[in-house]
């Protein structure tokens, strides 16, 4: 059966379509109504000492959930800018003009005179279980529309929905790429600290839509998303042997990846998802190995003696970053994809572990423990420039949007005591320039976040 598919189009430039998503539709508003590709873009470092001004009434309703679900879009719309730390949302009591008439035609100086400088309008239609989301973006400045689409979809999309236009909002905004339309993997944890449960878990990256992948029969560590998002690669204690799996999340199939005799651990896809690079525990070393997932070859890439783990590869596939204590200390390398030209990176005070190359490119995250003290930094993939953006009693595991703005990473609390007895894990994210620090909404303890791409 064919499935309808998320077309994209530039809607002021008439740009050439893609594939997004299954099960959701779009196409741009009528010409007449779009407006011009100029307007207000704000630059990202301003916008964080002045965040944007943005209005965003609630959608207009029709048919019998629309007006339901036009609050719920608005609200999550409004959530994810708010969260960003870049977006002020102005506060619902201050409009002037209704959401109805908003969305018919908007009154400028009505929006101007309570300070926004932008308005999110919309209609919701839900008819049975198809939803028209009909989304337009104005510059209140100029008074002209800076984005327009349609929506038709099944009513079950609609977060996503609201995800995708937080998106468009960002980048047409900033500039930039936004990161709302993502999920997260990571473990959720419970029980006593001796006898702790791991379960491998996925979420939508608001803390929604949350759902268990495995039962926690055995424990799981470490996932990493695939670059399309519909794998993920961990290590799991199945039947007691520490080993990488795979995981589909379209059919909740696992398989062991390799055939290595010993432990495996800490696995990452390259840029492309043609392979995965991952540790291997043999005697007592641990090297870093390639593993072909077509052909399931194996190669080895490091042979030191020491231990050589958490590879992260550069988002062109060229270099790889790791930890090792190879020289004594454990320390932040990076090396060529095939294993040569091995260079240390890392010469701050203290231990460097968890490594993970942005996105963009520009910048390598990582934990550093010194003197009993976690922190959460990150350092140009020379070594230089490195700074930390955020300090704790036990912090770890960065992971980057897909954007390569914005870091999760795992906070623990030590037990109300003081005694070390107990503890929380949960997640954090925070802006690469150090600011804007947000807990994660998680229903359990939570450790090991792997941010995915976006989602179409």
């Amino acid at each position: 059966m064919n499935t309808p598919f998320l077309q994209r189009r530039s809607l002021l430039a008439g740009g050439a379509a893609t594939l997004v998503a299954p099960g959701i539709w779009t196409a741009p508003l009528p010409a007449a109504a779009q407006g011009a590709a100029g307007g207000t873009v704000v630059d990202i470092t301003r916008a964080r000492t002045d965040p944007i001004p943005i209005a965003i009434p609630a959608m207009a309703g029709i048919g019998g959930d629309g007006a339901r679900l036009g609050q719920q879009i608005a609200a999550v719309i409004t959530q994810n800018l708010r969260g960003s730390g870049l977006f002020r949302p102005v506060e619902r009591a201050a409009f002037i003009q209704s959401a109805e008439q908003a969305a018919q035609t908007p009154r400028f100086q009505d929006w101007r005179v309570i300070g926004a400088v932008a308005l999110v309008t919309g209609r919701v239609d839900a008819t049975g279980d198809r939803l028209r989301v009909e989304f337009r973006l104005w510059d209140v400045i100029p008074e002209q529309q800076a984005l327009g689409t349609v929506y038709n979809t099944t009513a079950a999309n609609w977060r996503q929905i609201a995800h995708i236009i937080s998106d468009d909002i960002y980048k047409r905004m900033l500039g930039e790429e936004g990161y709302f339309n993502t999920r997260i993997a990571y473990i959720a944890e419970s029980g006593p600290r001796d006898r702790r449960t791991r379960r491998l878990a996925i979420m939508d990256q608001d803390g929604e839509n949350n759902r268990f992948l495995t039962d926690g029969q055995f424990q799981a560590l470490t996932p990493r998303f695939h670059p399309n998002a519909q794998q993920i690669a961990f290590m799991s204690y199945l039947n007691n042997q520490p080993r990488v799996f795979l995981f589909n999340l379209q059919t909740g199939r696992q398989e062991v990846l390799g055939n290595f005799g010993g432990m495996t651990l800490s696995p990452r896809f390259s840029p492309d998802g043609r392979s995965v690079v991952l540790s291997a525990v043999r005697g007592g070393d641990a090297n870093i190995f390639v593993v072909d997932l077509a052909s399931r070859r194996e190669r080895q890439l490091t042979s030191a003696a020491g231990l050589d783990v958490s590879p992260c590869f550069s988002p062109d596939g060229q270099q790889i970053v790791f930890n090792s204590d190879r020289g004594g200390d454990q320390q932040l390398y990076v090396m060529d994809a095939n294993g040569g030209s091995v260079r240390r990176i890392s010469f701050g005070n203290g231990r460097y572990a968890t490594p993970v190359w942005s996105p963009r490119g520009d910048l390598i995250a990582f934990t550093r423990i010194s003197r009993g003290q976690f922190a959460i930094g990150v350092m140009r993939p020379d070594g230089s420039g490195e700074r930390i953006l955020s300090e704790g009693w036990a912090m770890e595991s960065p992971t980057f949007a897909p954007n390569g703005r914005v870091l999760a990473f795992q906070r623990e609390t030590p037990a109300r005591d003081g005694r070390g007895a107990g503890y929380s894990a949960r997640l954090s994210s925070i802006d690469i320039a150090g600011f804007n620090e947000r807990p994660v909404p998680t229903p359990t303890d939570a450790t090991e976040p792997s941010w995915s791409g976006l989602l179409g």
